[in-house]
């Protein structure tokens, strides 16, 4: 067929399509400008038809990806196509075209409401002006300074005029809508914000802004509308420079949280709602700027954050001291470094720095030469009688070298501190309550106080003709109302337990009161060990409550098939030390705990039931019984145990499901036809993750990193490999696994070793990588895993080398889906568990859809983002979102499908697991001060970190003991 008999075949297919469905207007757009190319092309790929799957593989593509009518083995595709240039890949853009828009996917169509909004750059806008500042100065490399001598620029006679049309950071970036004078140096007189003006002795800041690049608005557009030459365009200094517009205002009347994610939020107009007497949470909004094909879109979403009570900081101490033990009031840690005050003396606003174990009566500095105490000196230079002055510590508020010491009760904390720590379990549970709200609560929420708060539209008490758009000096403009997308709603997969029975499934769950499992483990001999900390939950070992919790457990395992031994089994009990009589690690118990395991003998597993929730006792049994001893334990709570007795079956379910996973059993499986796709040949299911430490962590505190894999066709056993890694100062290699080649070649061996043969295909689910890591995953993980392939080319292997496929799965993004209309929602507003949506806000070049497998219990449900960055095994579209979504229905220890694929979700729990191990140094709230070295010197930074590390490395040991390694330890 001649180039423009193609051109003319592509277009009747259109006419005919918008005459179907009106609504497509903008796939027609994007098909007649596939057609003006395919015209205009050079060469069109003769074999056209047998790439029609291929194409829907890599975007553009305007409607919903489907397989073709006439099944094609991937084995036909010529090798071209798993890495095709943008030449190569133009005849595929306009099958995509041609197929998408004539093809019925599976699944039951719906629409959707994301929280995206259109935006439009003015025609008149073709560039942008990215300039780099640098600051010179005497404080210039703090970044509290530089946020000042931004605000002091935008108020310089000689910058004032170009405010409207600029936005910066507040760091060393400033972009403008027109372009700037060159050279442009400013000198800014450095004065604190309660001030008026500078000072006779002010610091002199140079301020040089130098023009580093302009962005073309043109290549933006380019690659929206899916051009073969735009495909290697880097968007992200455009779209980076779009979001430092578009956050402006934010930035100037919000409070700000995060720097690679940010978030604003405000106390008006809606009031914090109450978590602790210290805490409260505020409500605020995400936004980002994201391309979609043939539309720029900002996504807006509602989050919830802590922040510090405001109040003066007598009142707060006096507040936290009621609550806890201590002579001299003082604030955990993590608060004092979340907390910024105003003084009541002179009005400037400082970062709390300290908080000293003595009153302002009892705290002495030099003055001239003598000794004062800061009561006295409050009372003499400011005239100042404190109210508390022997009951309350003073604060200060500058650093070691040079303290500036405070009483308390002239700190005024002000509002729109943002906590920095580690929530409480009860803050936590109060969070929960006030953070899940249902869709449309959020939805509006956004529209009516998210868009005012961030301006992008008048505030409540203005009028749209008195309101000038921020945005409209950099020619932007944002659409008011969400876009709606097409989406598709996926039926469950049915399932399968012992003897043919098939529950019902309904909003992704299902019963099994009536059902056994599919394969059940069994039990030779079991033991039970009450851990007695301090609640008295049972009176003792013959306390009847105590046998009727085991033996109904034990019915509970039979009636679900497993075989266990006649008779009850032996119970014993240790009694811990209170935490009040041990140490912080609460050591004295632990090692009571370890003497107690070591003399259960060897059952088939421990049943542990816990009268507290501890952050020590829990881990400690874990790396006790994991790591040290290899003994199978199952935890219970007595307080859900010997609960609601209605509420008793259930739990007991759910503990069965994870004990006959951890044995060895298969809980369900699915139909035959939802595993067609993993069984054409052998495949191995991967999960990756890692896990890192957190804000109340040592630092230096290694990351934790675990893959699994399936060990046979049943797709139910995922053993994990693990390992500690050193914390690179480089943020995009941190997340990355480092010994990955070592914990694939452990995985492949097991499967060898189950199976006699290796797999033939790999598809690995990567969790934890963000969008902006997708290169960096390719570049230093895939070399790894290829690699590992090599390790598996022995002599007495031939070479091997599977088809490899990546998916990226993230859950960290702030798109939200509504259903339109309520027969497309379940009874709490959300979208129902199967919807899918691979259009509309996708990306433009990518191989990426949103599925939401689950339903949403509570709150407002959230889909997982998943994208395939490497593709050897040449999925449709078809069969890696119904096959992903029939796999979230095989998670382990539930009885309904999961939001994440069960790889990535098992990869997940064996990081969390191997936290357990390191628990010492993740749950740490200890001073930050280096500790003492070699000849009483104290440590750097880069020392105490790496004395950090070596002590987690001795506490991992050689990780798993060989009885646990190959099961499902961590579930």
């Amino acid at each position: 067929m001649s180039h423009r008999g193609v051109g003319l075949l592509v277009r009747e297919v259109i006419e005919a399509a918008a005459a179907e469905d009106p609504t497509q207007v903008v796939d027609v757009a994007i098909a007649e400008a596939t057609v003006a190319a395919v015209e205009e092309a050079a060469v069109v790929h003769e074999a056209v038809h047998p790439l029609v799957q291929s194409s829907s593989r890599s975007q553009p593509q305007p409607a919903s990806q489907t397989d073709s009518p006439t099944p094609i083995s991937p084995a036909s595709f010529p090798p071209s196509v798993l890495f095709a240039s943008p030449v190569t890949r133009l005849p595929l853009l306009v099958q995509s075209v041609l197929f998408v828009r004539v093809m019925v996917p599976s699944g039951r169509r719906s629409r959707s409401e994301p929280i995206f909004f259109a935006v439009r750059i003015s025609k008149n806008v073709q560039h942008y002006y990215d300039y780099v500042v640098s600051i010179s100065g005497p404080k210039s490399d703090k970044e509290g300074i530089k946020i000042r001598i931004f605000e002091l620029l935008e108020e310089h006679p000689s910058f004032r005029g170009y405010v409207a049309h600029t936005a910066s950071d507040r760091s060393q970036r400033i972009v403008s809508s027109r372009p700037l004078p060159q050279p442009l140096t400013l000198s800014i007189k450095y004065y604190d914000e309660h001030l008026s003006g500078p000072g006779a002795n002010a610091d002199e800041y140079v301020v040089e802004i130098r023009l580093d690049k302009t962005l073309s608005t043109a290549d933006l557009n380019a690659y929206m509308n899916g051009s073969p030459d735009a495909r290697t365009y880097d968007m992200q200094p455009l779209l980076s420079a779009l979001n430092l517009i578009t956050q402006k205002s934010a930035t100037k009347f919000g409070k700000r949280v995060g720097r690679t994610f940010p978030k604003y939020f405000y106390d008006n107009p809606t009031k914090p709602a109450f978590l602790s007497p210290n805490l409260e949470a505020w409500q605020g909004f995400a936004m980002s700027i994201r391309p979609a094909f043939g539309q720029l879109m900002v996504n807006v979403n509602v989050c919830m954050s802590a922040f510090v009570t405001p109040g003066n900081l007598a009142d707060i101490l006096f507040e936290f001291n009621s609550r806890s033990r201590g002579a001299m009031p003082t604030l955990p840690d993590k608060m004092v470094k979340s907390i910024k005050v105003r003084t009541l003396h002179l009005g400037y606003k400082k970062k709390l720095y300290q908080i000293m174990p003595t009153s302002a009566r009892n705290t002495f500095f030099e003055k001239d030469g003598k000794k004062i105490s800061v009561e006295n000196y409050f009372k003499t230079a400011y005239n100042k009688s404190l109210k508390y002055p022997a009951e309350l510590p003073v604060v200060n508020l500058g650093t070691r070298q040079k303290p500036n010491y405070v009483p308390a009760e002239l700190c005024e904390v002000e509002p729109g501190n943002a906590f920095r720590g580690r929530l409480s379990d009860f803050e936590t549970s109060a969070m929960i309550r006030v953070a899940c709200r249902r869709p449309r609560e959020n939805a509006d929420s956004i529209v009516d106080i998210g868009f005012p708060s961030l301006r992008l539209s008048p505030m409540p008490n203005q009028q749209p003709s008195q309101w000038n758009s921020p945005l409209a000096p950099f020619g932007i403009e944002i659409d008011k109302e969400m876009t709606a997308i097409p989406a598709r709603e996926l039926p469950p997969p049915s399932l399968n337990y012992r003897g043919g029975n098939t529950p019902r499934v309904f909003n992704g769950s299902w019963n099994i009161l009536e059902v056994k499992f599919h394969r059940p483990a069994q039990i030779s001999s079991w033991c039970v060990l009450v851990v007695r900390d301090g609640r008295n939950s049972l009176e003792g070992p013959n306390d009847p409550r105590l046998g009727a919790l085991v033996e109904g457990f034990g019915r509970k395992l039979v009636n679900c098939g497993m075989r266990i031994p006649q008779g009850l089994p032996p119970v014993e009990a240790v009694a811990l030390v209170p935490p009040a009589q041990d140490d912080a690690s609460r050591s004295e118990s632990v090692r009571r705990l370890r003497e107690k395991f070591k003399g259960a003998g060897k059952p088939s597993f421990i049943l542990v039931l816990l009268e507290n929730r501890d952050n020590f006792i829990y881990p400690a049994i874990k790396k006790i019984c994991d790591a040290e001893l290899g003994l199978p334990t199952l935890c219970m709570q007595l307080g859900k145990a010997l609960g609601d007795p209605k509420k008793q079956d259930q739990y007991f379910s759910n503990v069965a499901l994870k004990l006959n996973t951890k044995l060895g059993g298969v809980n369900h499986q699915l139909e035959d036809r939802a595993v067609q796709w993993l069984k054409k040949k052998s495949t191995m299911m991967v999960g990756i993750d890692v896990t890192h430490a957190g804000p109340t962590s040592r630092p230096g505190t290694p990351s934790i990193a675990a893959v699994v894999a399936n060990t046979d066709d049943s797709f139910a056993q995922f053993p994990a490999s693990m390992r500690i890694q050193k914390v690179d100062d480089s943020k995009l290699s941190k997340e990355m696994v480092t010994d990955l080649d070592e914990m694939m070649v452990e995985r492949l061996l097991l499967y060898e070793k189950k199976n006699r043969k290796l797999p033939e295909r790999i598809f690995l689910f990567r969790d934890g990588v963000s969008e902006g890591q997708f290169d960096v995953t390719l570049r230093e993980e895939l070399p790894l895993i290829l690699n590992a392939f090599k390790k598996m080319s022995t002599a007495s292997r031939p070479k091997y080398r599977p088809a490899l496929s990546i998916v990226i799965c993230g859950k960290r993004h702030h798109a939200r889906f509504f259903a339109t209309d309520s027969q497309f929602a379940d009874k709490n507003g959300n979208t129902r568990p199967g919807t899918v949506v691979d259009k509309g806000v996708t990306a433009v070049f990518d191989f990426d859809f949103y599925l939401q497998a689950h339903a949403g219990l509570q709150g407002t449900v959230k889909a997982t983002h998943y994208t395939v960055i490497y593709d050897e095994n040449v999925f449709s579209a078809d069969e890696i979102q119904k096959g992903t979504h029939d796999f979230s229905y095989l998670y382990a220890r539930a009885t309904k499908a999961v939001s994440l694929i069960p790889p990535a979700y098992y990869a997940d729990l064996a990081c969390e697991r191997g936290r357990c191990y390191l628990n010492d140094l993740l749950v740490w709230e200890g001073s930050v001060s280096a500790r003492a070295g070699s000849g009483g010197r104290r440590r750097t930074k880069e020392e105490e970190r790496e004395a950090v590390f070596q002590e987690a490395r001795e506490a991992w040991g050689d990780g798993l003991h060989s009885n646990v390694k190959d099961t499902m330890f961590y579930i």
